[in-house]
């Protein structure tokens, strides 16, 4: 029943030139899938820096999705090859921290494939309510929170 109610919060690092697009896409096609994910546009997935994961966790994300050009597609040549390398290692980083790295979602998602965006995004909220919610930095920021 709790679970039910539960709506995670993810926080999606899209391409520019790709999956933004695609999501954009899906917007204007009307495609209909959940709001409670929030983008921010990338220049390339390979220009991400694994601070920004771990900080969208410490902000409170359950999830967090990383999309962006197809292999060979990439608008900087080889950046969603660099990306697709950095957070197969940074999955370990998060298992050592004590972030499941099933929380992280990496998918490729081009211009034209808005009804693709909106199948992943629903994949990943679907997974995350199983998963439930991020607590695991509740306690830290409410310690540190400023008072008012």
């Amino acid at each position: 029943m709790e679970q039910e109610k539960f709506e995670p919060k993810i926080t999606a690092f899209v391409c520019n030139w790709c999956t933004y697009t695609g999501a954009d896409l899906a917007g204007t096609s009307r495609l209909k899938y959940v709001t409670n994910i929030k983008m921010i546009r990338v220049p390339c997935t390979g220009r991400i820096d694994q601070v920004f994961i771990i900080k969208a966790f410490e902000k409170g994300a359950d999830g967090v999705l990383i999309s962006g050009c197809h292999p060979n597609d990439c608008h900087y040549n080889t950046g969603n090859f660099h990306a697709r390398r950095r957070w197969i290692l940074f999955r370990q980083l998060l298992n050592f921290i004590g972030i499941d790295s099933t929380r992280l979602h990496f998918s490729w998602v081009s211009a034209s494939e808005g009804k693709k965006f909106v199948d992943v995004v629903t994949e990943v909220i679907n997974k995350v309510k199983v998963q439930g919610k991020f607590k695991k930095y509740e306690k830290i920021n409410k310690e540190f929170a400023i008072h008012e």
